[in-house]
């Protein structure tokens, strides 16, 4: 992906309805993407945590469609694929092979088992110090072919059974996994759920210094498969400061609830203060399939955050009441947590559907330094499916509707679509992208943030008092400037 280049996260089943199609809406409407963060279309792609569960990681669900599929987006395009580091499904061949032979599988030590972190067993504080973002202790019994119960871990379901990510047996599956991904045209390869890999007794095992140490090792095994690595945690801010030297890229998670902090308070400090000590190696997103991330904005293990206590929990109450109280409901606070560490909402409806107030949050999104991501609900503008979350339970499903052809169809051609597009297509055209970045806080409360390279330059200035924002351009060409919501969708009109 180039320095003005953006990407687009989807899942392919329900943007495009399989990798044909996905790939038929980036050669044509969505051509603009440099790139796409494919969700896991392993086999199968719709288990019980929408494709992170995977029976076969190395396979391409053949409803979807194959690895040629694959390798033809790859053709024009830059593709992440996600590596899920932590564990597989309990109906994996691996895991079958382990209850129905023991000690004599190909596969004995892959999984993680209750007495391999606690061998003396754990004390009942050792226990309930681990971290786990759902409730309940994060083990599962499970009854082996001859009749002996083990107890194995499952952080997040208990179908999903945690590797032992320092067995050779599971260093050996992750690597057959990479195997698979770089031959299929994959070029980034995202770690997900990295940060809950390894179990430390005497600690809540969420990135530890063990984990920062297999970051390390497992980044090499990447980047040996001539891919790039891109780490997901989401975590205290100082955690990906402290990621982002070992890796590619990581995440800027604390952006989105700075945005909504500063569009609820009417003050832009709190961002100028982050834009001084984020890292530049930065995925750039607002929303993501597992919501609005926020956590990473605030305090915690005693350390202060960019926000506080009371200011997140205003974040939260302004969603819930943008939402009717609907982003309450669906998002799931973790284990001895006080709080959710992401709103489930789309981040047009955290907004209250205002349309100004989105786009400005998108335009500080394309003009800060990183490689920027859109998710596809957030692209069409979707409000919260609250009859998908109705139907499954699953409060991240409020931001994952399906959407039908006609639906794409019909969101292209939405004001806030049309100009969201033109946004990607000023941040991969102009030539200011190439350049420096800088900001300041202007005294009438106002942002301002410019992208500058030779005689190129693109300035945004926001107010997320009112809301508004201004941009301006200015390149070989000529100059001009651009202010809200309905001259940015006229400028995308045109130039489609």
């Amino acid at each position: 992906m180039s320095s003005r280049g953006v990407d687009l996260l989807a899942y392919a089943d329900r943007l495009g309805g399989d990798l044909a199609g996905l790939r038929a809406l980036l050669d044509g409407p969505l051509a603009e993407f440099a790139g796409v963060h494919i969700l896991p279309f392993f086999t199968p792609f719709d288990g019980a945590d929408a494709g992170f569960d995977p029976v076969d990681h190395a396979a391409v669900d053949l409803r979807l469609g194959g690895w040629d599929d694959v390798r033809a987006i790859a053709e024009r395009r830059g593709v992440t694929a996600d590596l899920i580091v932590n564990h597989v499904s309990s109906a994996s061949a691996e895991f079958a092979d382990w209850l129905r032979h023991g000690a004599d599988s190909a596969a004995d030590g892959m999984f993680l088992t209750y007495d391999r972190v606690f061998p003396d067993g754990g004390t009942e504080e050792e226990i309930t110090a681990f971290y786990r973002p759902r409730p309940g202790l994060p083990f599962t019994a499970y009854r082996a072919a001859d009749g002996r119960r083990r107890l194995v871990w499952t952080t997040f379901l208990p179908s999903q059974i945690d590797l032992d990510v320092a067995h050779p047996a599971a260093r050996a599956y992750l690597r057959r996994v990479l195997d698979a991904l770089r031959e299929g045209g994959v070029t980034t390869v995202r770690l997900d759920a990295v940060g809950y890999a390894v179990k430390t007794p005497g600690t809540d095992s969420f990135m530890t210094p063990a984990t920062l140490e297999f970051v390390r090792e497992i980044a090499a095994m990447v980047r040996a498969a001539g891919m790039r690595v891109l780490v997901e945690v989401h975590a205290h801010y100082t955690q990906q400061q402290a990621i982002a030297p070992l890796v590619d890229l990581v995440y800027d998670f604390a952006l989105p609830a700075l945005l909504l902090h500063s569009l609820g308070t009417g003050t832009v400090d709190r961002i100028a203060d982050w834009l001084a000590i984020r890292p530049d190696n930065a995925v750039t997103v607002l929303d993501t399939h597992d919501g609005i991330g926020v956590v990473d904005a605030g305090p915690g293990a005693g350390r202060p955050g960019l926000l506080s206590t009371d200011e997140m929990a205003a974040v939260f109450a302004r969603a819930a009441e943008a939402t009717d109280g609907h982003s309450s409901v669906a998002s799931v606070v973790p284990e001895w947590a006080a709080m959710p560490h992401q709103i489930n909402a789309t981040f047009l409806s955290a907004l209250g559907g205002d349309g100004t107030a989105y786009l400005l949050c998108r335009a500080v999104q394309l003009w800060v330094p990183g490689e920027p991501q859109l998710y596809y609900v957030g692209l069409l503008g979707g409000l919260d499916d609250a009859a998908l979350f109705e139907r499954t339970g699953n409060g991240r499903d409020v931001n994952r509707h399906v959407y039908p052809a006609d639906e794409i169809e019909a969101a292209l051609q939405t004001p806030v679509t049309r100009a969201l597009l033109e946004l990607v297509r000023i941040r991969t055209r102009h030539a200011a992208f190439d350049g420096a970045f800088g900001y300041r806080v202007r005294g009438d409360g106002r942002l301002e943030l410019t992208r500058t390279s030779g005689g190129a330059m693109a300035r945004l200035t926001v107010a997320t008092r009112e809301p508004a924002f201004e941009i301006e351009l200015r390149d070989a060409s000529g100059s001009r400037v651009i202010s809200g919501i309905d001259d940015l969708a006229a400028e995308g009109m045109t130039a489609g």
